[in-house]
Parts: C-alpha cells; structure tokens; sequence
C-alpha cells in the first residue's frame, strides 16, 4: 500500500464530525489572524490612508456622515487585514484540503499558493502605480460647470476595488495552470486561441484604463498580462510532458492492480 492509499483511507475514516471540527479548527486560526492584523493595521490607518492618497497627488477628500471618520479607518485596515493574512488563511485553506490529496497533487498545491501570493503582489503594486495617471484623466473629464467635491468614502471604495482587480488579474498564470491539471484546457487550445485571448486581455486593458489615449495606455495594461499568458503556455508545456512521461513508465508490482499474486 502506497502512501497516497494511506492518505485516502485515513480521511474515509474520518467522520463527519471529525470534518467538521477540523474545519472549524482551520477557520478559527484564520479569523484571529485577520483579526490581529487588522487590529494593527487600525493604529496605522492614518499612515495607510496617506500612502492610498499619493496617487491622487494632493487631492483633499470630503466626508458627509458622522460616522465615517471611523468607518474609512475600519475599512483599509480590514482590507489590509484580509490581504496581508492571506498567507496564513491560504495555509489553513491548504492543511485542511490536502488529507484528501493525492502525492503529487500536494507537491504541487503549496508552490501555487506560494506563486499565487507572489502574483497578487506585483498585480497591486502594478495597479498602484497605475492609479495616478487614472485619476488624473478622470477629473479632467468633469466639465467647468460641475463642481468635483470628492467623498472620502467613495476614493477608498475605488482605489481598493482597482488594486484587488489588478492582483486578481495577476491569477492568470495560476487559473490556466490549474485548467490544463485537470484537463480542461490544454497546450493546443492555448497557441490555437491565443488571438481571441489577446482580444479578451486588450478588451479588459480598455475596461481599467479609463484614459484619453486607446492605444497607448491599454498597452502598458495588456503587456505584462501578455507575458504572464505565454509563460503559462510554458507552464503547460512542462505539465503535458511530466504527464506524458509518467503515463509511459511502466507500473511496479506494488502499483498493478491487475498483476496476480502467487497462493
């Protein structure tokens, strides 16, 4: 009996109770994490709220509810909190997931939550210098007559929305990856729809760029996304051969279930 035979008979034996348990064991360790964080990311959200405000390059915002003083506050440093725990919720995410895991599987599962962090950083440091020039253009589209009382409230809401959107945009190499893993996609599909997969990443180059210039700015977006595509092209490559070469490795005894056994 093989290892990832042991691994599956000990999580049938588990009951669902036991299942239950453990996850809430997973989530708990989680909710303190992003608790602790946020709670000091709190003390620091003036700091927080400064470096957000860089890329509207002195631009005063304005607040309308009592209550929104504190609430801006809670909001970045639960932002942050979320974000900067997602190693440590990713790992229980990962604990509680790989019992039912097969050897190479798991090999495979804690270097992608690895890439997968690493990714999500470049896409929102990538997204934060973007920010400036965005919101430059954007309020030179308010025509003379209206008068551009930025809410405080609303700034956050944005700013967030576009570096998440960034460091999820960033997951592309990661969502391939795991498409061509469980044969969905493949090296083929890939080079053959690489057109209609460059139409789709300038379409949405166009969507996050609300600038003056169609070409220019949408490109600086779409370029590194281009290069993430490719190298998940590689990715695939690599994962269709190890496939390939194990599918021709002849089965040992202990592996052949079909091989008879002498009385």
């Amino acid at each position: 009996m093989n290892s990832e035979q042991i691994g599956l008979m000990a999580v049938k034996e588990m009951s669902f109770w036991d299942h239950l348990n453990e996850l809430r064991k997973r989530v708990l360790i989680s909710l303190l994490a992003i608790i602790i964080i946020t709670s000091v990311a709190l003390i620091f959200s003036n700091t927080l709220l400064k470096v957000l405000l860089i890329p509207a390059g002195g631009m005063r915002l304005n607040a309308f509810g009592l209550m929104d003083g504190f609430m801006i506050k809670f909001r970045i440093a639960l932002y942050i909190g979320v974000a900067a725990a997602f190693p440590i919720w990713g790992f229980e995410l990962y604990r509680f997931i790989v019992p039912g895991l097969l050897d190479r599987e798991r090999k495979t599962l804690l270097p992608g939550l690895l890439v997968s962090t690493c990714l999500f950083v470049l896409g929102v440091l990538f997204g934060y210098y973007l920010l400036r020039e965005m919101i430059h253009v954007m309020i030179t589209l308010f025509p003379p007559e209206v008068a551009f009382l930025p809410a405080a409230d609303e700034y956050i809401s944005f700013v967030t929305f576009f570096l998440v959107a960034c460091g999820v945009a960033f997951q592309l190499p990661v969502v391939i990856t795991i498409l061509v893993q469980l044969r969905i996609l493949n090296v083929n599909i890939l080079k053959k729809q690489r057109r209609i997969a460059y139409f789709i990443l300038f379409a949405f180059a166009e969507i996050v760029t609300p600038v003056s210039d169609p070409i220019i700015a949408p490109l600086v977006v779409m370029i590194p996304m281009l290069l993430l595509y490719e190298g998940s092209i590689l990715v695939a490559v690599r994962i269709e051969a190890n496939r390939l070469k194990s599918s021709h490795e002849p089965l040992t005894e202990r592996d052949n279930p079909f091989k008879e056994t002498k009385s």
